[in-house]
């Protein structure tokens, strides 16, 4: 730190020496130049005058006496030229200027450079220096979404070195997915179907890239690729997780289950069993909430009787939700209000869900990693989410016309905030 202070006073004090030694050089530089060039041009006049009188005394129009006497006359003249030019260059001081100026130009050098490396400099790390980075791992302090956002940049480069690695192609798919680039995502699994030909492990990853760019909506040209996909291989995991999410958002659990439980039945070693059976055990759990007494009631909603919110937690979203008085009068009690968490940065896939019953309004959610959706982001791993709430009168998670719905645009994750149904479906 010291070190480095007295580097800026060395800069500071060379700036100020190059405004200062000029101006005290410029006396002597001004009265040496003026004085020069005046007695050059005395002696340029005198020798011009000198040179006439020899001409004159040559053509014997002076004679010898005259030319003395002229030229006498001269050397008293040059003489007088001489002190007078010294005369004058006393007074150059009074002509050159006074100190204000240097001083003004170092009062505004200092200034500009404080107030550029106030704005500009890196004082904060100075006094606060960062903790050397680990050669281990030197990714440590980045965000799940730097780190994704490495990692294609990464892929790009290989695919644009390797244009013929299905495989890079294939990853790089994945990855535009996950960080919500479906576009780029659909036009790379077309890339590796071009390379390696038409497979329904391909299918479904482009499938699931155009389902989220359409808003999680099972368009016409969704529902085709699971077709061909399930035509080619009846087990694509990636095919049947689509079906099942689907499934899941829209309340048809069972659908959601046969989806998920064929995918254990299939051989395949490279999947993650114990996801696939929490979102198994989820579905099933909802399932059974709508055959009885409704489990999230009492698991992750906390009634709000007498005005007072939940206390947040850290990894948790606490939601105070209410319905607007003017819609009071459109809650049914056999109305059903799902509510769920979707980061806002990276892919706007939701993270957290719960299901609870509309007699149960006005009321405390609670969102945490147990009403993880069973994929493969949590809600601890995001840092602000979206939260969307939908009083469904169909029991279909999508909303319909004539259904009641809320949303809170961004909310710290271990945060609390109200949510009100004030927006009516049309």
């Amino acid at each position: 730190m010291t070190t480095f202070w007295i580097f800026i006073a060395i800069v500071v004090l060379v700036s100020l020496a190059l405004i200062w030694i000029p101006h005290f050089r410029q006396k002597k530089l001004l009265e040496a130049g003026e004085a020069g060039v005046r007695q050059q041009t005395n002696l340029e006049l005198f020798n011009e005058r000198l040179a006439a009188l020899e001409k004159d005394l040559d053509e014997k129009l002076l004679d010898q006496q005259e030319f003395d006497a002229m030229k006498k006359e001269l050397e008293i003249s040059l003489l007088q030229d001489i002190k007078q030019g010294q005369d004058e260059s006393l007074s150059v001081e009074g002509k050159r200027k006074s100190a204000l100026w240097p001083s003004l130009m170092s009062v505004a050098v200092i200034v500009v450079a404080g107030f550029m490396y106030q704005r500009l400099g890196a004082y904060q790390e100075v006094e606060h220096p960062t903790a050397a980075v680990d050669p281990s791992n030197p990714h440590a302090g980045m965000s799940p979404e730097q780190l994704m956002m490495l990692r294609v940049q990464m892929l790009e480069q290989q695919t644009q070195a390797e244009p013929d690695n299905s495989q890079a192609w294939y990853s790089l798919g994945q990855a535009y997915t996950q960080a919500g680039m479906f576009d780029k995502s659909i036009a790379a699994f077309d890339q590796v179907i071009a390379l390696v030909g038409e497979h329904a492990e391909l299918l479904g990853p482009k499938a699931t890239a155009l389902y989220y760019k359409a808003g999680q909506k099972m368009i016409p040209i969704v529902q085709q690729l699971i077709d061909r996909a399930l035509e080619l291989d009846p087990h694509d995991p990636s095919t049947l997780l689509l079906i099942g999410m689907d499934a899941f958002y829209t309340a048809d659990y069972q659908k959601a289950i046969d989806a998920w439980q064929k995918i254990l039945e299939s051989d395949r070693s490279d999947l993650d069993r114990s996801a696939i059976i929490n979102a198994i055990d989820s579905a099933k759990m909802r399932l059974q909430a709508t055959n009885g007494a409704m489990p999230n009631d009492s698991t992750h909603a906390k009634f709000k009787k007498d005005g007072t919110a939940a206390t947040a937690t850290a990894n948790t979203v606490t939601i105070n939700l209410s319905v607007s008085p003017e819609l009071a009068d459109k809650v049914s009690t056999n109305d059903i209000i799902f509510v769920f968490a979707r980061p806002t940065e990276g892919p706007s896939v939701p993270v957290a869900a719960t299901k609870i019953s509309a007699k149960t309004l006005p009321v405390t959610v609670v969102l945490d990693d147990s009403t993880n959706m069973g994929g493969n982001v949590k809600l601890s791993d995001s840092k602000n989410v979206e939260v969307i709430a939908v009083l469904s009168k169909h029991g279909n998670l999508k909303p319909q016309a004539g259904d009641l719905q809320g949303k809170l645009a961004s909310i710290d994750v271990g945060a609390a905030a109200d949510l009100v149904l004030d927006k009516e479906v049309q």
